[in-house]
């Protein structure tokens, strides 16, 4: 049996895309797999759950409780992937309780494969943040995600070293479009006929760009 996927999607700052890029990889998943657990670690509104309320439950590392619950889920080998959205304020302690319990090592004992997908930022405590987890993540599990959104520019230099997977900027008006409760990015690929259109290529180049992520993690375990 491969392992379990466990995808993190983490900033230490606030809006940076990071709920999108959890919808977009969960319904990826989703539809390349059928199922799909996804985990919504926020304070704010609009949160994956309102999203994908299907598949999404809210998590808390507030407490012991809280997060001896996530991590039982988490380290789980059942073959479903699962998706955390991890909210800016919860950042370090996730981080601090995941170093502590020894989680990247259990989870390779049990046949679970974390991956960190770091939300870059060109502020100091992006950069803190990627560094702290440089020491306690090994390269291969880490991702820094560009989403040119937020960026708009060049990826700062202390986030270019390791792989790199690039979130495409969409106009204003799709943007809105895409954040309404209700969009579904696999309902659009499948009813909108014309697939040259600019968000049916965004959504395929970004699907394809999850496809290529899974497929790396299947090489690694080879």
């Amino acid at each position: 049996m491969p392992n379990t996927p466990v995808y993190i999607i983490c900033s230490p700052r606030p809006l940076v895309g990071k709920t999108l890029i959890a919808r977009l990889l969960s319904e990826f998943l989703l539809l390349k797999h059928g199922a799909v657990a996804a985990f919504d670690i926020n304070l704010k509104e609009p949160s994956l759950l309102e999203y994908l309320p299907g598949i999404t439950e809210t998590a808390e590392v507030d407490d012991t409780f809280g997060k001896m619950a996530l991590m039982d889920r988490l380290i789980v080998n059942d073959g479903i992937a699962k998706v955390i959205d991890l909210g800016f304020h919860a950042f370090d302690e996730f981080f601090k309780m995941s170093e502590e319990i020894g989680f990247m090592k259990e989870a390779a004992r049990r046949g679970v494969s974390p991956v960190i997908l770091f939300v870059a930022d060109t502020d100091r405590a992006s950069a803190r943040g990627y560094a702290m987890l440089q020491q306690q993540i090994p390269a291969t599990a880490m991702v820094t995600i560009d989403n040119e959104y937020v960026l708009r520019g060049e990826l700062p230099s202390a986030f270019a070293n390791g792989r790199i997977l690039r979130i495409a900027a969409l106009p204003v008006f799709l943007k809105t479009y895409i954040d309404r409760l209700t969009f579904s990015f696999t309902d659009y690929l499948r009813s909108e006929k014309d697939s040259s259109t600019e968000l049916h290529q965004w959504i395929r180049k970004n699907y394809f760009s999850f496809r290529e992520l899974e497929l790396n993690l299947i090489l690694q375990q080879s």
